[in-house]
């Protein structure tokens, strides 16, 4: 998920919201796998910090905006 993802860039402040809450998630999940040596694909941690940054980023963008 890029900053130039309409998905992105058209959610409003719940659905990012929902977004990051699936994404936290997901990256525990990982973590929990990483912890008990099953983790297939390492690189997905990354990927998944970044789109954390990316929703936060967003947030942040529409608050300063609406504000």
């Amino acid at each position: 998920m890029k900053m130039s993802d309409p998905k992105l860039k058209d959610a409003t402040t719940v659905e990012l919201a929902a977004m990051g809450r699936d994404l936290r998630h997901e990256l525990f999940n990982l973590r929990l796998q990483q912890a008990g040596s099953q983790l297939e694909k390492p690189a997905r941690l990354r990927l998944i910090r970044r789109d954390i940054a990316r929703v936060e980023t967003r947030m942040s963008q529409l608050r300063k905006k609406g504000a």
